[in-house]
């Protein structure tokens, strides 16, 4: 038990340090990395409270929260609508296909984040693309526990300001993380024995994103998220490919 907790701590120190840095990316390092000693859904359990506390100070930290809730809201209800009714993706009979649909999502958000091709979505076709991206998103992340792929390019592709995306990015993971809080609350995943991970995972998640804000002042962003992104597809081919083959045996 403290070797894992000692992984934990280690692993949402980095989470969080990225969140701090390029304002997102809790769940998926944080869950990409746990996912090479454990399922997707084992993680899950420990990265929801982090995710959500550290999503909520997100959502509440500046002054565009109606306008992003009057354009967002069939993306936010068709997620949260996808991920409660694919629940049993993640902890049914097809849950130990997780970690390798988890992987191959790592490496399809990477290769896209590298590109420099940006996607654009007319002002008149936001709401209904919305809520098609939405469920779609719901049932990857039901699946992995992810919720990055497609909604981050859609988010992208509507045109909104630096501050207001990093504003709606925490209102997005919230409604998503609190979706799959409810499921995996259903499924009795959820309890004591998961506090105790979940505390250390959260402390270290605060205290890696503070000094990431620190370090965003000192580098250049860009940089460091270019790296991050190499990491990630990195760690994907391997969790797809280790995962498959053990699948095979």
């Amino acid at each position: 038990m403290d070797s894992l907790l000692i992984l934990i701590a280690l692993v949402f120190a980095l989470a969080g340090f990225v969140k701090g840095v390029i304002g997102l990316g809790l769940p998926t390092v944080s869950i990409g990395l746990l996912a090479v000693t454990m399922t997707p859904v084992q993680a899950l359990t420990i990265v929801i409270a982090p995710a959500i506390v550290t999503n909520i100070w997100q959502t509440f930290a500046g002054p565009y929260l109606g306008d992003i809730v009057r354009r967002l809201w069939p993306l936010l209800l068709g997620t949260a609508v996808a991920i409660w009714g694919c629940g049993s993706l993640m902890t049914g009979p097809y849950a130990q296909h997780g970690t390798i649909a988890l992987g191959l999502l790592l490496v399809l958000y990477a290769l896209l984040s590298l590109t420099s091709v940006r996607l654009e979505t007319p002002p008149g076709r936001e709401k209904w693309v919305g809520g098609i991206v939405g469920m779609l998103t719901g049932v990857v992340a039901a699946a992995t526990g992810v919720q990055v792929i497609p909604s981050m390019p859609f988010m992208q592709s509507i045109g909104m300001e630096k501050d207001e995306l990093v504003q709606a990015l925490g209102l997005f993971f919230t409604v998503a993380t609190v979706a799959q809080a409810f499921n995996l609350t259903s499924a009795g995943l959820l309890n004591s024995s998961t506090a105790l991970p979940g505390l250390v995972a959260m402390a270290m998640a605060f205290a890696g994103m503070f000094a990431g804000q620190m370090v965003r002042h000192r580098m250049q962003p860009e940089q460091f998220r270019r790296w991050f992104l190499v990491a990630m597809m990195i760690l994907g081919v391997y969790l797809s490919t280790s995962a498959n083959l053990d699948f095979m045996r």
